[in-house]
């Protein structure tokens, strides 16, 4: 019994003096909750054919977690690169269980070889505090991530999540590679700080970055920004209108804080993809009214090309509130005419009014905007003179053909009239006609079918009480006549 005792005293002053000459070569390693940890256990030349294990508390045979040997088993593996005298001892799916003191060890004849590792298990999360960012679509945003002198020198990089464990596997950008499509990293040293830029940011940008800093011992260092991507509205949004050929100005707001920022007026149906128009040698030009906290963009002679939409502001970040959508149209001066008599016209001129119109005018002009051309007072002739004009043609065509088709009607009596009475002789003929009194023994009959002028031998012809004098020897009445009391062959018979 005195013997056991003195042997298990002999075991505890052998891990004392392995902690002791451990101590100087302690490892500290940190890994993540439910992620995995490497340790890495060197050991000395010659030792590269021993059995390697990794055990806790005192490394009794219960404690030992695995070896060489097993390879694998359980939570645990192992692998040893002889080549570098390292064997690294693999645990997976940590829990804070998992923290505290190990021994990577190396079993020889008398004592082994220990050296001990501390391994410290934290949160797959960060962080407390995050630093709160707001931009808007196909805008910039730059996100400010400061540290500490001692890491000026080291990796930095920023990903997207809440999970230190993958963050720089997963890194969008880093201070080696410190441009990756719309993200960039530039680090100010003296400031200690570096900044990442973001541009064209759309709404699936939103979420929480972390930004980190490699260490190469330990865990990476890392803190948190949550960036909030909001969408465009309420922006102010202004119609004007100006005249061809004449000067327009239009006024841009801007806050007091941005006095001496550059301001712009750019022209494009969208404003991130809009063209400066406002340059040296243009027809437009700016002029800053500091008093008003404005600025005029001066048009010196209006074109119906530049009916548009126009941006003017002075931020280039293109903040709300900073910038102002004008939608301008364009209409020409209005035309008069200047006439002699009903219809002779002498000269055409433009009247332009010394004023300029910045609301939209009526229809007595013609209103540009864009590249669509309005004039109304072009228009309402079109669509209410032409039908009209239309109708009354159409009217005047069946008049026309109502009267032919009477004619047509009449002429065919006449002339069944006409056969009847050379069957008979002794029928007598009411005529409706003209008649021309020739001289005391003759006169000419002037039917629609017939101009029959009769001799003197004409026997009887009856005229009616009512007739009328129709001018230069002619008189209209109505007449018979016995066709068996004249002439059979009248002089000038002639039937149409």
């Amino acid at each position: 019994m005195k013997m056991w005792s003195l042997q298990n005293q002999l075991f505890a002053l052998c891990i004392a003096l392995s902690c002791v000459r451990s101590a100087a070569e302690e490892i500290h390693v940190f890994g993540y909750e439910g992620k995995e940890v490497h340790v890495p256990c060197p050991y000395p030349e010659g030792y590269e054919s021993y059995e390697k294990y990794l055990c806790r508390n005192d490394c009794s045979y219960d404690d030992v977690l695995i070896t060489t040997t097993e390879r694998k088993k359980n939570k645990y593996s192992i692998n040893d690169v002889d080549v570098k005298r390292v064997f690294t001892a693999t645990i997976s799916d940590l829990s804070f269980m998992d923290a505290g003191k190990y021994w990577c060890g190396v079993s020889r004849n008398g004592k082994d070889i220990y050296t001990e590792v501390q391994l410290e298990v934290r949160q797959d999360r960060c962080c407390d505090q995050s630093t709160k960012v707001q931009s808007y679509e196909t805008s910039s945003v730059s996100i400010s991530c400061p540290y500490e002198p001692e890491y000026q020198n080291n990796l930095k990089y920023i990903c997207r999540g809440n999970q230190p464990s993958a963050c720089q596997q997963q890194a969008v950008v880093t201070s080696d590679n410190n441009r990756n499509g719309r993200f960039r990293l530039n680090d100010e040293k003296t400031l200690r700080k570096f900044t990442v830029t973001i541009t064209g940011l759309t709404r699936k940008d939103s979420g929480l970055y972390l930004c980190g800093i490699h260490r190469n011992t330990g865990l990476d260092v890392f803190s948190a920004a949550e960036l909030e991507v909001k969408e465009w509205c309420c922006v102010q949004t202004k119609k004007m209108s100006g005249t061809v050929g004449r000067p327009l100005t239009m006024q841009c707001p801007y806050p007091p804080q941005h006095r001496n920022n550059r301001k712009f007026l750019c022209k494009g149906d969208h404003r991130n993809s809009c063209a400066n128009v406002a340059t040296h040698q243009s027809r437009f030009s700016l002029q800053d009214d500091v008093s008003s906290s404005s600025f005029l963009v001066i048009i010196t002679e209006l074109k119906a090309g530049d009916a548009a939409t126009y941006w003017c502001g002075s931020d280039s970040q293109w903040s709300p509130g900073n910038y102002i959508e004008i939608q301008l149209s364009v209409v020409f001066p209005r035309q008069t005419s200047t006439v002699i008599s009903n219809s002779t016209v002498i000269s055409t001129r433009p009247v332009i009014s010394n004023s300029t119109v910045v609301e939209p005018v009526g229809s007595q002009s013609t209103n540009i905007s864009g590249k669509h051309f309005k004039d109304a007072a072009l228009f309402y002739p079109v669509v209410f003179v032409v039908p009209a004009v239309l109708i009354i043609l159409i009217f005047l065509l069946v008049i026309v053909i109502c009267y032919k088709y009477k004619s047509y009607k009449g002429q065919g009596a006449g002339v069944n009239m006409n056969r009847n009475q050379t069957k008979s002789a002794d029928r007598e003929e009411v005529i409706s006609a003209d008649v021309r009194i020739l001289n005391s023994k003759a006169l000419l009959v002037e039917t629609r079918d017939c101009n029959v002028q009769y001799s003197p031998h004409y026997k009887r012809v009856g005229l009616s009480d009512d007739f009328t004098i129709c001018g230069a020897g002619y008189v209209k009445f109505v007449f018979w006549v016995s066709l068996t009391e004249h002439q059979s062959n009248p002089v000038n018979h002639k039937c149409a």
